[in-house]
């Protein structure tokens, strides 16, 4: 698994990643209602913070964006 920094990918494919992550089924956010764009902002933050990753799996060609436990 590679850490691909998310400063590097476009603006496309980063909300790509983002939006198939907020997307996934089993991702929860708890009772709170919240739209599409805040959900969107509240995982770059994570990025930005260091608490999430986006990883490109070789074998299985597969780039996945992942919450980082301390």
């Amino acid at each position: 698994m590679i850490r691909v920094p998310h400063q590097e990918l476009s603006t496309e494919a980063l909300n790509g990643v983002i939006d198939a992550f907020i997307l996934r089924e089993g991702t929860d956010y708890g009772h709170d209602e919240y739209d599409m764009e805040s959900k969107r902002q509240r995982v770059r933050r994570q990025l930005e913070t260091g608490r999430a990753g986006i990883f490109y799996h070789p074998e299985e060609d597969f780039v996945d964006l992942q919450l980082i436990k301390d």
